[in-house]
């Protein structure tokens, strides 16, 4: 009986070679999906960037001539300040120490090194991370290029900041690191309850954070608006990059000596 190709879905022509333990941590899984989920996953991608830079534009432009969406900033504090309560602030409090810059990169490092060592590949942990940086990167020059000032100080309920404040960090971060994990985790076994429950998961957190930033009194609206847009941006480029990287249909190949076919979903 004539034995499969790989380019029938196979890899039985030309096996693996054994690898070390860590070398083969840098294997990357691919992985055969329906050419219509392929096409999604582009599709999906080329969206969310192109909303993310069209948002990101209106926002900033925004901010720097003080009209359009900025005209929204003032009357959002004022009502977010009236829903203040001691529960709610306690609850705004935690979710803004968690996705802070002290905790989340301590989050970040435990999610990255306990998904190194656990995972057969490094290819998810790694672009999370990269991800992650790129975001921090993205966010430090626009703070410098845009100076733009908090909300006055008095309204800020634990501890003043005089740092500039567009785009909010909080937001990007979480945005970052909540949408990517739920997407590198429910893409490789995509059933609807899972990537429904993921992904609904990961908005409700960046949600919580773009409120809990306003309800303490550190940043304006447009502010959390421009941090989702470059997140949209950078998730869309993630999603790209790993559909490009890892997803095949049948009739294509596995490529390459560090490529290998997708045995479980870890």
């Amino acid at each position: 009986m004539t034995q499969p190709t790989a380019r029938e879905g196979t890899t039985t022509d030309h096996p693996a070679p054994e690898k070390g333990f860590w070398r083969s941590k840098f294997v990357v899984e691919e992985r055969y999906i329906d050419p219509r989920a392929r096409r999604g996953l582009y599709l999906g991608s080329t969206i969310l960037i192109a909303l993310g830079l069209i948002f990101f534009t209106i926002a900033l432009i925004g901010v720097l001539t003080h009209s359009g969406v900025a005209d929204w900033d003032r009357p959002l504090e004022h009502w977010v300040n009236s829903l203040r309560s001691p529960v709610t602030t306690t609850v705004m409090i935690v979710l803004t120490i968690t996705f802070g810059p002290v905790v989340l990169p301590i989050i970040i490092l435990i999610v990255t090194v306990v998904w190194l060592i656990f995972a057969k590949h490094a290819w998810r942990p790694l672009i999370l991370a990269g991800a992650m940086l790129t975001g921090v990167a993205v966010a430090t020059v626009l703070a410098q290029i845009v100076h733009r000032h908090r909300p006055p100080t008095s309204l800020m309920l634990i501890g003043n900041d005089t740092t500039f404040s567009f785009p909010s960090g909080h937001v990007l971060g979480a945005s970052d690191f909540l949408i990517l994990t739920a997407f590198l985790i429910v893409s490789r076994n995509p059933r609807l309850w899972g990537v429904a429950l993921g992904l609904g998961l990961a908005w409700a957190g960046v949600l919580a954070e773009m409120f809990s930033r306003t309800y303490l009194g550190y940043h304006w609206l447009t502010d959390t608006l421009a941090s989702l847009s470059i997140s949209m941006v950078v998730v869309g480029t993630v999603i790209a990059i790993d559909t490009k990287r890892t997803a095949r249909i049948r009739g294509e190949e596995i490529h390459g000596a560090h490529s290998q076919l997708q045995k479980d979903h870890t």
